[in-house]
């Protein structure tokens, strides 16, 4: 069984690696700047390195999560007025006229 383990190969999607030092005040821009995009700080210099053009996020965390939060919230509403008008009901354009009005205010947040 030691022999079996020993000849098992790392599962890793690159196979070289490179070892560098900063000085802490580098790291700590760095960390900063990886941390802003929602990144490991070794992926983010692994894409700087690429020559990647790396954009902020125009929303934060908890933003994000409010606003899927929000999304949530509509799916839910539309999938109410789809099974209510599947069984023939009839589905008020005002309903849809307010989810879509719900759906515009996200995308302004977004954009």
């Amino acid at each position: 069984m030691a022999s079996y383990l020993s000849d098992k190969q790392p599962n890793r999607k690159d196979s070289r690696q490179i070892n560098f030092r900063v000085s802490e005040q580098d790291y700590l821009k760095l960390s900063q700047s990886a941390k802003t995009l929602n990144m490991s700080v070794p992926a983010f210099v692994k894409k700087k390195a690429q020559g990647a053009r790396i954009v902020a996020p125009k929303i934060g965390a908890k933003e994000a999560q409010e606003l899927a939060r929000q999304l949530a919230k509509i799916g839910g509403n539309l999938n109410q007025l789809a099974k209510h008008a599947n069984q023939g009901g009839n589905v008020p354009a005002q309903a849809l006229q307010e989810l879509q009005s719900e759906v515009a205010h996200i995308w302004q947040q977004l954009t």
